[in-house]
């Protein structure tokens, strides 16, 4: 089976339905029920990706959220039944790299896990190729990104991410084609994915995150990088 999946759900009906969804989508699924079983098997399971429902017994989500990116960039996507701008915008600020509201397709999520996947690792030339933008500075085909000297930790989105903008080469780069290479999907219109996630990488390699010098907004249109 290719892919695996820890999917946290304490809804059984939920939960053994994308079971058998995703294992038609030949996607492995490691079930949990709550999010302390959720964190005890990502420490001994082997899973690719989590997908994490909000509304938990116990620990919540969200908790769980920053609980499991604190402890490394393993992908996250939430599920969540509320798709309001304030549920959504929680989960992504606790870390997740993606969302999907409730009711589930497990067709469509299937689709939403291999993207995600996908950007496991940069797109980038055979040889090494710096990038620079003031003071930072990122090395694609080693995975590292640099802050005045000092190398800072991204999620595999928040590399993608910079990723596609420093290698525009001041070119600006649209918030849809931004949507469309980093994760891969059609969204519609919904670009609360984008805006939190660029305000989460600004926090890292920004000085001033709300006056950036790096990732600079081109207003209507979308982000370019500074000379």
């Amino acid at each position: 089976m290719g892919n695996s999946a820890l999917l946290v759900e304490d809804d059984v009906r939920i939960r053994e339905a994308l079971t058998l969804g995703l294992i038609d989508e030949d996607i492995r699924v490691v079930p949990a029920v709550s999010g302390e079983e959720a964190l005890a098997l990502v420490e001994k399971s082997d899973v690719q990706v989590v997908l994490l429902d909000l509304m938990l017994p116990g620990i919540d989500g969200l908790a769980v959220c920053e609980q499991l990116r604190a402890k490394g960039d393993l992908p996250i996507i939430i599920i969540t039944a509320r798709s309001g701008t304030a549920d959504v915008i929680k989960g992504l600020e606790a870390g997740a790299d993606d969302y999907v509201t409730k009711p589930l397709v497990a067709s469509e999520l299937a689709a939403r896990i291999r993207a995600l996947l996908r950007r496991s690792a940069p797109r980038g030339p055979s040889t090494e190729t710096e990038l620079v933008s003031g003071d930072v500075e990122m090395l694609p085909e080693r995975g590292v990104v640099r802050k005045d000297g000092t190398e800072v930790h991204l999620t595999r989105t928040e590399f993608r991410l910079l990723h596609e903008i420093l290698g525009a080469n001041g070119r600006v780069v649209t918030r849809e084609e931004l949507l469309q290479r980093v994760w891969g999907y059609d969204y519609f219109g919904d670009t609360r994915l984008l805006d939190v996630h660029i305000r989460r990488l600004r926090r890292k390699v920004e000085s001033h995150p709300d006056a950036p010098s790096v990732v600079l907004t081109v207003r209507g249109v979308g982000y370019k990088a500074s000379p």
